[in-house]
C-alpha cells in the first residue's frame, strides 16, 4: 500500500492551560489537494504553524514520506505561505524571490531562472523589478506564492492564500494550484468555501482544535448532500405571506428564512418545485429567484460547527 505523503496522529498544542489543537489525525496523499475549514479560533493557523515547523507541537507526531520513506527533516520539502507575509520592502520582487531560491538550496542559475518563471506565473512579470514596498496586498500575496514554490516542494501549505486578493487575482491562484498538483501536493486554509470546493478533493473540518468531519469532497457531499430550494420574493406583503405559507408546506423539512428569502430543505426537490412554482404562479406571487438543487460545503459547514 502507497504512504500518504503527509501523516498525522494525536497532534496537540497546548498555550498554558488552554488546548488550542486537541489530538486530531489525518492524512494526505501525495497529489491531492485538502482543504482545512473552521471558523475563527478553531485552531487552523495553529495547525499550519506546526505542520510548517513555526510551532513545537505539545503532543503527536507529523510525518512527511518522500518515495515511501520518512524523512528526518521535512522543512526543504515543504513550501509556506502565512496569511500575512512579510518582506523587505528594498527589495525588488525579484531580487526576493532569487533570495528565497538561494536559501531554500537552488543555485544562483536555478533561482534566478526560477524567479522569471515564477514571477510570470503569478502575473508579476511586469512588477517583478519594482520595490516590494510599493507592492499592493494582493501583489504581496502573488509574491510570497511565488517563494513558497520557487523550490518545488513537495507539500505546499497556505493559511488563508486568497484572503488579499480581488476575484480576479483569487481565480488566477486558484488556477495555478490546479496546475502545480501533478508535482506539488496542496494543503490551505480558508474562510471562502466555494474556493474549496473549485479545487480540492480532500476536506477537514476543525472545530475548537478537534477535526469533526473529514474525508473525500465527493463522498462527503454524496453522504451529507441535501435537497435544496432558495426562493426569493418581491417586498410586497402578498409575496412574503406566501412565502410564510410555503415554508409550511409537509414536504419541507427544514426551514431559514429571512424578510424576503427562504432556503426550504426539503423531501424531493423536483416534486417541491413543481408544487411551489404552480401555487406561486396561482396566486400571482412575484419570484424574484427560485433555485433548485442540493445543499452546499458551505451549507454543511454551517450545519458542522454549530452543532
Amino acid at each position: 500500500m502507497t504512504q500518504p505523503l503527509l501523516q498525522i496522529e494525536g497532534l496537540t498544542k497546548r498555550f498554558k492551560d488552554r488546548t488550542v489543537v486537541d489530538g486530531i489525525s489525518f492524512q494526505i496523499q501525495e497529489g491531492s489537494c485538502a482543504a482545512l475549514l473552521g471558523p475563527n479560533g478553531a485552531g487552523k493557523t495553529t495547525t499550519i504553524s506546526m505542520l510548517a515547523g513555526l510551532l513545537q507541537p505539545t503532543a503527536g507526531s507529523i510525518r512527511l514520506n518522500h518515495r515511501g520513506v520518512p524523512v528526518s527533516d521535512r522543512r526543504p520539502y515543504i513550501g509556506y505561505l502565512p496569511q500575512m507575509p512579510v518582506f523587505y520592502p528594498w527589495m525588488t520582487g525579484k531580487e526576493f524571490l532569487r533570495y528565497a531560491g538561494e536559501i531554500a538550496g537552488l543555485t544562483g542559475r536555478e533561482a534566478a531562472l526560477k524567479t522569471e518563471e515564477w514571477l510570470e506565473a503569478v502575473g508579476l512579470k511586469d512588477a517583478g523589478r519594482r520595490k516590494i514596498g510599493g507592492y499592493s496586498g494582493g501583489m504581496k500575496q502573488r509574491l510570497g506564492l511565488a517563494q513558497a514554490l520557487i523550490h518545488s516542494p513537495k507539500l505546499l501549505i497556505l493559511d488563508e492564500p486568497v484572503s488579499a486578493l480581488d476575484p480576479v487575482g483569487r481565480k488566477d491562484v486558484l488556477n495555478l494550484l490546479q496546475r502545480i498538483r501533478s508535482k506539488t501536493t496542496v494543503l490551505f486554509s480558508t474562510h471562502v468555501l466555494h474556493d474549496a470546493e473549485e479545487v480540492c478533493d480532500e476536506i477537514l473540518m476543525i472545530q475548537n482544535g478537534r477535526i469533526v468531519l473529514q474525508g473525500n469532497l465527493d463522498r462527503i457531499r454524496l453522504e451529507y448532500s441535501e435537497p435544496v430550494i432558495r426562493i426569493e420574493v418581491g417586498s410586497d406583503a402578498g409575496s412574503r405571506d406566501w412565502l410564510v405559507s410555503a415554508s409550511k408546506n409537509a414536504f419541507v423539512s427544514r426551514v431559514e428564512m429571512g424578510k424576503t428569502w427562504a432556503k426550504l430543505t426539503v423531501k424531493d426537490v423536483e416534486e417541491a418545485s413543481i408544487l411551489l412554482m404552480a401555487d406561486a404562479a396561482a396566486r400571482r406571487v412575484l419570484i424574484r429567484k427560485f433555485e433548485a438543487g442540493q445543499s452546499t460545503l458551505e451549507d454543511l459547514f454551517l450545519k458542522v460547527v454549530n452543532v
